[in-house]
This record gives C-alpha cells, sequence and structure tokens, in this order.
C-alpha cells in the first residue's frame, strides 16, 4: 500500500476538510464545542465496552463525517461532481480529525488515547 501522507495528515482530503473546519472562526469553535459535548455526554455511558474518551472520539467521529455528508449540495445529486466529492469524502480519515479537536482539549483534564481510522 503507498502511503499518501499530506502535511502531517494521513492524506490530502483528510488535511482539507480539517483545514477548512479550522479555519474559519465560527466552524472551528462549532467543533471544539462539539468535542467537548461529545466527552461531556459519554460520561454517563456505562456499557463497559468502551472508555469515556474511546466513545467521545467515535460519537465526535460520526458526527463529523455525517454533518459534511449531509451539506453536499443537493443540485450537485446525480452528477459526477457529486461522485467525485464522495470519493473525495471516503478518503477522509475522521477518526485523525476527531483525534484532532479531542486533544486540544487534553489541557482541560480529559484524558483520552487516539481512535484508529473508523472503516466505512
Amino acid at each position: 500500500m503507498i502511503r499518501k501522507e499530506y502535511n502531517g495528515w494521513t492524506n490530502y482530503e483528510t488535511w482539507c476538510v480539517n483545514l477548512w473546519l479550522t479555519n474559519d472562526q465560527s466552524t472551528d469553535t462549532h467543533w471544539h464545542i462539539a468535542a467537548q459535548e461529545a466527552f461531556e455526554d459519554m460520561e454517563c455511558n456505562t456499557s463497559g465496552i468502551l472508555t469515556q474518551s474511546e466513545h467521545a472520539r467515535y460519537y465526535l467521529c460520526e458526527q463529523l463525517k455525517e454533518e459534511l455528508d449531509a451539506n453536499i449540495p443537493e443540485t450537485l445529486n446525480g452528477t459526477v461532481y457529486a461522485d467525485l466529492i464522495g470519493a473525495a469524502l471516503s478518503e477522509v480519515n475522521w477518526a485523525e480529525i476527531a483525534n484532532a479537536f479531542l486533544e486540544e482539549k487534553e489541557s482541560d483534564g480529559m484524558k483520552y488515547k487516539p481512535m484508529e481510522r473508523v472503516k466505512d
């Protein structure tokens, strides 16, 4: 397998999505709040299968993916452009982006370990 790392990220697609999520202050703030809420919401989970931090990572990872997928303009449906955007988004390492948002919370006392890439 050929490694496609880009600017310290898994690949260009992951770097690009992270850049767009963090380059605008309101979007960056939105995802930092989502990371905090994901961690806090998982305190109530008592399944014992995953740790609080693993649940938070998984939840934030899925939230990132779903929100970006849902925001593909409907005018692109059924076009080559929708297929290309979908293909690019399928290459994004959502877990790496979720980890980046959650790692910034470590200084606030949250303890967690990075999650592996979630397979589609």
